[in-house]
Order: C-alpha cells, then sequence, then structure tokens
C-alpha cells in the first residue's frame, strides 16, 4: 500500500463512524477520493470488539443457561448447569475476531483508495494533521476532516478505586474465570445487560447507584418494572447509595458507600464500573483546528459539521444524547454526504431507535410523556401490561409493559416504548409512525400478524378509545 501525504479525507477514527464515513466518501466519488482512517487498537472501534458483537453473545449464552435451569413450561423438568466459563469467553473472543475480520479487516482491503494509519493523530493547524506512534511521526494534509474518535469508559474520581483494580465494559471480556461476587458501580444499561447474563451464569450481582431510577429519560413504568424483573432473579440493587472509597481486604474488594441508613459496605471478587461513556476530546488538538468542545464531546449540528466547515464530527464523539452504533454509522455517512454531495442532510435524533438487551428488552423511539410534556404540548398516553399480550401468554413471559405517547390533538405518535421479549426487533414500526407522522388510529387500521409479541403495539394503540379486556383477537 502507498502511503500518500495529501488526502482530500482524513478521518481521525476507525470504527463504525469512521467506516461508514470513509466507504460513503468513496461511493459518492467511484473510488476517486483519497482517504486516510487514523487510529489505533484492534479495528472496528468500540461496537465489534469491546461492545454490541460480545455482550450480545454474553447475553444470548446465558439465556440458554437460564432457560435450561428455569424451563418456563410444565412438563419440563430443569437442568443442572455445567459451565465452563473460560470456554465461553474463548468462544466469545474467537466470535468478535471473525466479525471484526469480515466486515473491518476484509472490507478495507476492498478499498484501494483508502490508507489505514496506526497511531494517534492530532492536528497542527486546520489542515494539517501529525501521527504518532510508537516508531515515528507522519505529517499529513487534508482537504476534508471527520472527526470520529469515538468514546471510553467513564471512570468516577473514588478514593483506592486504581489501587483496589476494577474491570470496565471494556475488559471484561478479557476474564477467564467467573466472579463468585461482582460489584457493579453506576449500574447503567451495559452494566445490567452485562450484570443479568454473569448472574444467570452463576455470579452474585450487586447494583449501586446513587439514583432510584434505572436511567434518566427513560419511562418509569419500565425502569420501574425491568428493576423488578432483574431483583426476582436475584440482583440485588442498592440505591440511593454515594461511593465513598474502596479498597481490598482479605483477597477481596471492598466498596464502601454512605446512604441514609448510614455507612454500609459490599465485598465483592470483582468491580464493575458502569458510569457511561466519556468522548475522545483530549490530546486530539482541537483547539488549532477551531473546533468547539467541551467534556461532553464536539459540538456539531445536524449536518455534522462543527464550527470549522471543513471539519465534520460523528459518532460518540460529538455532544448529543446517544451513544449508539447504529447512530455513530449514520453520522458518519451523512458526513461524508454533506461534503461530497453539494447538498445536506441532516441527523434525526427524533427517529433514532435505542434498545437495551435485557431479558426482557427494553426499546424506545421519539419521546417520553414527561419530555413531550416538556415542550410545552400535552402528552396523551396508554399504558398495557405484557400478560394483556396472547403471544407473550404463550411465551409464558408476562413481565413487561407496552406504552405509547401521542399528541392530545392531533393524536399523532411521538414516542413508542416498550419492555417485551423482541422489543429491539419490533421498535422499528415506531419509527415509521413518528416519521410519517401517524395517529395511533393508524396502527390500529394496520393488520398484524398474529400471534406476535409485536402485535403490542397494535394493542396499546387499541386501548386508546377500547377496554382490551372486551376484546375478540385480531380485532380491529
Amino acid at each position: 500500500m502507498i502511503l500518500r501525504s495529501e488526502y482530500d479525507l482524513i478521518i481521525l477514527g476507525r470504527g463504525a463512524a469512521a467506516f461508514s464515513a470513509a466507504i460513503k466518501a468513496s461511493e459518492l466519488t467511484s473510488g476517486q477520493a483519497t482517504i486516510a482512517m487514523i487510529g489505533y487498537g484492534p479495528l472496528g472501534g468500540t461496537c465489534v470488539n469491546v461492545g454490541c458483537v460480545p455482550s450480545k453473545y454474553l447475553i444470548e449464552a446465558a439465556k440458554v443457561a437460564h432457560i435450561q435451569s428455569h424451563p418456563r413450561y410444565p412438563g419440563i423438568e430443569p437442568q443442572r448447569n455445567s459451565i465452563n466459563f473460560r470456554e465461553l469467553m474463548e468462544s466469545l473472543r474467537g466470535a468478535v475476531r471473525e466479525e471484526r475480520i469480515s466486515k473491518y479487516e476484509n472490507v478495507v482491503k476492498s478499498y484501494g483508495n483508502i490508507d489505514l494509519y496506526d497511531g494517534k493523530a492530532q492536528f497542527v493547524d486546520n489542515k494539517t494533521i501529525i501521527v504518532k506512534n510508537n516508531q515515528h511521526t507522519e505529517k499529513l494534509k487534508g482537504y476534508n476532516f471527520i472527526i470520529a474518535t469515538g468514546s471510553s469508559a467513564k471512570i468516577p474520581k473514588i478514593q483506592g478505586l486504581e489501587e483496589t483494580g476494577y474491570i470496565t465494559s471494556n475488559t471484561v471480556w478479557d476474564l477467564n474465570n467467573l466472579p463468585k461476587n461482582l460489584a457493579i458501580l453506576g449500574g447503567g444499561f451495559i452494566g445490567l445487560e452485562i450484570g443479568q447474563s454473569l448472574q444467570r451464569l452463576g455470579t452474585d450481582v450487586t447494583v449501586i447507584k446513587e439514583h432510584n431510577s434505572v436511567a434518566p429519560g427513560i419511562e418509569e413504568e419500565i425502569g420501574e418494572r425491568l428493576m423488578e424483573i432483574l431483583a426476582s432473579e436475584g440482583i440485588v440493587f442498592m440505591n440511593g447509595r454515594k461511593v465513598l472509597r474502596v479498597y481490598s481486604r482479605n483477597g477481596k474488594k471492598v466498596v464502601e458507600m454512605q446512604s441514609d441508613l448510614g455507612k454500609e459496605e459490599v465485598e465483592a471478587d470483582e468491580i464493575l464500573v458502569s458510569s457511561g461513556r466519556t468522548p475522545n476530546v483530549a490530546d486530539i488538538g482541537l483547539e488549532k483546528a477551531g473546533v468547539q468542545y467541551s467534556e461532553k464531546g464536539i459540538s456539531a449540528d445536524e449536518t455534522m459539521k462543527t464550527s470549522n466547515p471543513l471539519i465534520y464530527a460523528a459518532g460518540d464523539v460529538v455532544d448529543q444524547r446517544y451513544k449508539l452504533e447504529t447512530l455513530a454509522a449514520s453520522e458518519g455517512s451523512i458526513a461524508a454526504y454533506n461534503i461530497y454531495s453539494g447538498n445536506e442532510k441532516r441527523v434525526k435524533l427524533q427517529l433514532v431507535p435505542w434498545a437495551v438487551f435485557t431479558e426482557p428488552q427494553i426499546a424506545s423511539v421519539g419521546l417520553s410523556e414527561s419530555q413531550y410534556n416538556a415542550t410545552g404540548r400535552k402528552a396523551n398516553t396508554r399504558v398495557v401490561p405484557l400478560d394483556l399480550i396472547p403471544k407473550a401468554r404463550i411465551l409464558r413471559e408476562d413481565h413487561g409493559v407496552f406504552k405509547i405517547v401521542v399528541d392530545s390533538e392531533t393524536e399523532k405518535v411521538v414516542g413508542v416504548h416498550a419492555l417485551s421479549p423482541y422489543a429491539a426487533e419490533f421498535i422499528i414500526e415506531g419509527v415509521y409512525a413518528i416519521k410519517y407522522g401517524l395517529t395511533f388510529r393508524d396502527l390500529v387500521e394496520n393488520s398484524h400478524i398474529f400471534p406476535t409479541v409485536a402485535e403490542g403495539i397494535k394493542l396499546t394503540a387499541q386501548s386508546f378509545t377500547r377496554d382490551l379486556s372486551k376484546m375478540s383477537c385480531c380485532m380491529e
């Protein structure tokens, strides 16, 4: 590969946003744009290496073990699991390698106009960067830039944490021995996914957090129900606790915390820090490039343009509500499109669905009831428990809830939220409802397959005007 000193497009990062931007730029220019992608660590960034792929692998493996030991149907006897955790984790890491090779390493080889650089990029001015690695430093000039450096696990400043040691969602995949006890600090969505999985595999999990809700911005009915479900599986929630310090005692890691009850301690074999993500904006030289940013990320408009019109940003490094692989890829594509097409595409965050792969899953799109009311308009809502959905009863999965938020005047759907099996698979119906301005009556008029859990969206829409207990199946 011939590496150049000047490029039409320089991309800082080698993850989902960066790859999406590079591929879109190549397509738009018929492979004529010279492109550099700069980064370090395994190719593919967070999602394939330490995020979506390994976490969902672990979740599905733990689900198999849980169903075997907790069969749903009478007449099927529970089986005692024999789990070789080391072998499971080796297979997980193998699956990650396969995905990285097939979807990133092999893909980039098919683009002769894309050069890969190993190292850390830093702006010298708004048209020049240097790439530093252990061997040497290179200087590159670019006509356009996209910053897609992603995010890292956020580590709180807690006395003794560094000395005692901890794992994060980036490093948990290196475990070979199943911890007997796990303390999760923060209890974010990623922590809950990992926590439920390890609990199902045999770990005693304790979640320690300052707030009483699962996470800000989600529907109260959904958050409370999820905590109840996870608690029923054995996860201990210690809400309203502020961690004071962490230390070692007799081979255990001890978390000391303060609450209205006074000081308390939790002993664990391992500590998982799950306090969210922080954008990778440090030491990039953003000041020299004229790019505005804060500790929350880079400031970018809906076209992904930063304060410097030659520089765009995409993905987790952007100051925005969501940190999602699919959003990062979309924003990378939008940034490249806006650089090379002469037109402007805009990201529409209100149409971005998100999901949490606990069991049952949370899936959501649009605004919650409180968020919509905060806009100055009035929301009308309906909440339907999962046990009113025929397919859920067939699955013997009755723990969950559906909620639809509509504008009280226009009846247009502004939010769809579910805590349900397969919620991530059917939340796209909510995306289309919001995108095309559908009312809850439109959702009712469209026939749904019976029996499916997705039918819960239609039934929730019907509950705006009907008593579900007085309806036969498939009624419109």
